[in-house]
């Protein structure tokens, strides 16, 4: 069955990007704040008495305890999506999503209420990865549903420009109120990033509410296709791509976070540097996230979506090593230079995920499969590689066993990306498409 039977207009393309983008800006504005506070300040404030890298890791951990969320909101979210419709699925997670990063940003801290106060963190932390379990998935299918087969490559890798432009915001709201006094940061100038997520909610929704619905989802109930137990469906019969999906996304989850948490307590911790030092590194070399994605995005429409995921994930074997070496300079432009280079690599692997992961699940079940699979990853990679490098770094006091085990996950993606296919079907039965671009799409 094809993504949709029936023309999607520009307009309406237009509108479901913007949607899918503002929720998935939303999402990693909330996470990269949350990574940021878990770095450098949740240490002090949610677990203070203890041995300060104890505490980094301990508040490192609460990072990860979002992602265990993810997989129980994927299930969720993907069967209400796969039920009722992507539309209204993705207005209940923003909401959802919304509300838990506004309510980190009103908790009391340690020595407030004591230990009650990690324990609430911990509650909120868990709500918000449970809504993101449906949030991207969702918000990717809005997105490739509504585009034509020609240009789903960059409208997809425009999407995940969204993960930039929230790292961007987050980053800069961070910079902003750590140019407060400490006294002042540490009292109340914290709260400001996590409360200002609730002006970004609102726009999000009013882009979701006046949208229409996936002309994919909108065929399988006129069909009467609509699988009553989604999740039984991929279980029995896409399990193997669910796993792919999982494996193939470990690279660039890793990427991510590692340049984005883990570089600031290294920077801190290794480097001596402090922590406006290293934002003003990671923020301008970002740009290259925003230039490149699309780029990437349009040379997968004209060559082929799989080529560009492994050339993209054979460069993360090597660039973790390039980057770990320009920032032990502690120079400013070789940083730069260092985050630039593991950038680019990242942006080819991760601009085609939206049209790949997707497209390998039959519509009547995709939202579930396509979250349940990305959730999996994320944990595998995103969530605990700040923890694992924390610990090696500790241990070793150096970065080649973290180097190396970033190139170990480059690896997997690459092995899954060899093994996860296109359907030539539903490839060849999408809206639009010449032969030419079928063929390169597959490939």
């Amino acid at each position: 069955m094809s993504l949709s039977t029936q023309p999607a207009t520009h307009k309406r393309a237009r509108k479901a990007v913007f949607a899918s983008w503002i929720g998935t800006t939303i999402e990693y504005y909330d996470f990269s704040g949350y990574g940021l506070a878990a770095s450098l300040i949740f240490p002090t404030l949610f677990f203070a008495g203890t041995d300060p890298a104890i505490a980094t890791l301990l508040s490192l951990s609460t990072f990860a305890v979002g992602y265990i969320a993810r997989p129980i909101g994927a299930v969720v979210f993907g069967h209400f999506g796969d039920r009722i419709g992507r539309k209204t699925t993705l207005i209940v997670t923003l909401i959802l999503m919304g509300a838990s990063t506004f309510a980190i940003g009103i908790l009391p801290t340690y020595s407030q209420i004591g230990v009650a106060a990690p324990a609430l963190l911990v509650i909120a932390r868990l709500l918000q990865g449970f809504s993101v379990g449906g949030e991207y998935g969702g918000a990717v299918l809005m997105t490739v549903e509504h585009s034509s087969g020609r240009n789903r490559g960059f409208l997809g890798s425009l999407i995940n420009t969204g993960a930039t432009a929230g790292l961007l915001l987050a980053n800069l709201a961070f910079l902003l109120v750590f140019q407060l006094p400490d006294e002042q940061l540490m009292s109340w100038g914290w709260r400001i990033p996590f409360l200002l997520s609730g002006i970004l909610v609102i726009v999000g929704l009013a882009a979701r509410i006046a949208l229409e619905e996936t002309p994919a989802f909108a065929e399988v109930k006129q069909d009467g296709a609509v699988e009553q137990r989604p999740i039984v469906d991929v279980m029995r019969n896409h399990l193997r791509t669910v796993l792919l999906v999982a494996l193939g996304i470990i690279a660039a989850g890793t990427a991510f976070t590692m340049t984005t948490v883990f570089s600031l307590s290294y920077g801190k911790n290794a480097l001596g540097l402090s922590s406006s030092t290293m934002l003003a590194v990671l923020l301008p070399s970002t740009v290259v996230i925003l230039v490149c994605l699309p780029l990437f995005g349009k040379l997968a429409d004209r060559v082929g979506i799989r080529k560009v995921f492994l050339s993209g994930a054979v460069s993360l074997i090597f660039l973790p090593f390039c980057w770990f070496t320009l920032l032990d300079t502690r120079n400013y432009g070789a940083m730069l230079l260092g985050f630039a280079l593991l950038f680019v690599g990242y942006s080819a692997n991760y601009a085609v995920v939206p049209v790949y992961f997707s497209q390998v699940f039959p519509p009547a079940v995709r939202f579930t499969g396509m979250s349940v699979g990305l959730t999996i990853g994320l944990i595998a990679g995103n969530a605990i590689a700040p923890s694992i490098s924390s610990l090696i770094l500790d241990a070793t006091g150096g970065w080649m066993l973290i180097a190396l085990y970033m190139s170990g996950t480059a690896l997997i993606s690459i092995v899954a990306g060899i093994f996860l296919k296109l359907p030539t079907t539903t490839v060849n039965q999408t809206d639009s498409v010449s032969p030419h671009t079928a063929e390169t799409i597959v490939s």
